[in-house]
């Protein structure tokens, strides 16, 4: 299929019309257009399994269970919410829910909080990092039995509504009470953005949420701001979310009247076309992308944008390749069917969206072949349909179906990881270790001003390696010197990184954590060698 020649949509018409078979929040069922009969066949034998079944029934969980199971006869990404599992997704793309403003981990059948959200309802009420909560409204909330969405739920309610926390603090010999007023919490889709050196600048996008595009938009500037002329956008990761944000997002990029992406689907009516307005702010700027096979839906849509413009370099590992757009029918107890309408094109007319035809066992397991099959380690072992050959603007080659392929491959970093490292890593050590660290110099540490201060309080790296095998050993994995050295780096550097996080929170650990990064040393090489010389040449690959 050929992309669309002609502009027939500036961006903010666009964006309302791609809000139409975009993700909709609180859309519901016009109309019932399915066949009578039908109806009336379901409910008979619903009827008949409630009146003669040999035991008795509740319906309506009969229901809950059917309806996923009918879904998954369409696509792997039409699917099923309740009302509950409404709400929690909505949060997360809103941007906000309310809760107490703290991040937690369970660690030794407790739960330990690690970070305190600025200005929030925790810290008001003085909550610390480093305290454990045992109690939640007087219900002990300690064992094996606790989970994390167990925590959420009790945590989390109604705006302005309390709860009461029974913590323990190292400093406190009794059990400490707090009554926390809830509040609107931030879900930051920033992780961290901070300048590499004195002209590239890094920004860490970890979803594509409502209030994506305004801290994006505040990142780039407050990196401009520091001297950023160059940008490496980090999608790894990152399984995307609001179509409309990515479009944004790319147009910041994009000169007058370039295609970002466009839609298909069986209702004409539904199609749209969305181009770029020219009021983009970073339009001089050289961009790179970085992407690896976690990356989706909207984080592939402003990948193909950009390399599909040529207006800059994609660089990585083979994208996840979900090329379907869902629309969301609110339904009547409040729960919600996300139904592929659409399948979205990249300006070059590519659809990227991998093969489901096979069970959807085969299609979550796909990734995994991806690692048996090498494709991870050698860019020759990625499978390209030859058929679906597309040209960017400039010429250049690129491929639909199954994914975005990256223009610079890299191959993942093996270095550094043995069998020890594996053990360590499974076992979650490295986490439990640093936050035991902190932990017992918390005090220490409080009085540092940033993360590079907290690096030169820290004993030498042999004395710290010591350190963390020596507890590991007491924790099960014991010590394996010959694979230790070997993985040294790489156990150091997240050490550092875990630590840091747990002090300053993650704009403090991507810094520390992304210096040895394989992606990054790539793109600012890729960045070096092409200078001003954007849009990206066939030669220049």
């Amino acid at each position: 299929m050929s992309s669309p020649k002609q502009p027939s949509t500036w961006l903010p018409l666009a964006i309302a019309a791609s809000v139409v078979i975009g993700l909709f929040l609180g859309s519901r069922f016009s109309g019932q257009k399915y066949n009578a009969d039908y109806d009336r066949k379901l409910n008979m034998i619903l009827n008949l399994i409630s009146d003669d079944y040999v035991d008795t029934m509740k319906i309506a969980d009969l229901v809950e269970l059917t309806i996923p199971e009918l879904l998954k006869n369409l696509d792997p990404h039409t699917t099923y919410f309740t009302a509950d599992e409404l709400k929690q997704a909505n949060e997360d793309l809103d941007g906000k829910f309310s809760g107490i403003g703290i991040s937690f981990m369970l660690m030794n059948d407790s739960i330990n909080i690690i970070e305190i959200i600025s200005g929030g309802p925790a810290e008001k009420a003085g909550l610390m990092a480093g305290d454990r909560i045992v109690t939640i409204n007087d219900s002990t909330c300690v064992g094996k039995n606790i989970s994390d969405v167990d925590v959420k739920n009790r945590i989390r309610g109604v705006k302005d509504s309390v709860v009461k926390l029974g913590i323990k603090r190292n400093n406190s010999k009794k059990l400490l009470y707090f009554v926390v007023k809830r509040g609107d919490i931030p879900v930051n889709s920033i992780d961290a953005s901070y300048m590499l050196d004195k002209q590239n600048g890094y920004i860490k996008v970890n979803k594509f949420g409502r209030t994506t595009y305004d801290e994006f938009l505040s990142s780039l500037i407050k990196l401009k701001s520091e001297g950023a002329k160059n940008y490496i956008v980090d999608l790894r990761g990152n399984g995307g979310g609001i179509m409309e944000t990515a479009i944004l997002m790319a147009n910041e990029f994009l000169p007058e009247n370039e295609l970002i992406v466009y839609t298909r689907s069986r209702d004409k009516r539904n199609d749209s076309q969305v181009w770029s307005d020219g009021n983009g702010s970073f339009q001089d700027a050289q961009l790179v992308v970085l992407i690896d096979e976690f990356s989706a839906s909207s984080s592939e849509i402003l990948a193909g944008a950009i390399q599909d413009n040529d207006r800059g370099l994609i660089v990585g590992c083979r994208s996840f390749g979900k090329g379907l757009v869902q629309r969301q029918f609110t339904l009547p107890d409040s729960s919600a069917i996300r139904m592929t309408i659409a399948r979205y094109y990249t300006p070059s007319g590519r659809s990227i969206q991998k093969d489901y035809k096979n069970k959807q066992s085969a299609y979550e397991d796909e990734l995994i072949q991806r690692f048996s099959n090498g494709e991870l380690y050698s860019r020759d072992s990625i499978k390209i349909d030859q058929s679906k050959l597309f040209e960017t603007a400039h010429g250049r080659k690129v491929y639909g179906g199954g994914g975005i392929v990256p223009d610079i491959f890299v191959a993942r970093d093996t270095t550094g990881f043995t069998s020890y490292y594996a053990a360590v890593l499974n076992a979650g050590l490295m986490q439990k270790y640093a936050y035991r660290y902190t932990d017992n110099n918390r005090r220490q540490f409080a009085k540092l001003k940033d993360y590079k201060q907290f690096l030169r309080t820290l004993p030498n790296d042999d004395s710290l390696l010591m350190d963390f095998v020596s507890y590991a050993a007491k924790n099960g994995v014991p010590a394996r010197w010959y694979y230790i050295n070997i993985s040294r780096d790489v156990i150091l550097t997240q050490i550092k990184a875990l630590m840091a996080r747990d002090i300053f929170g993650n704009d403090a650990f991507y810094p520390i954590y992304n210096r040895s990064d394989k992606d990054i040393e790539v793109a600012l090489k890729a960045i070096n060698k092409h200078k001003a010389t954007f849009p990206i040449l066939p030669s220049d690959q």
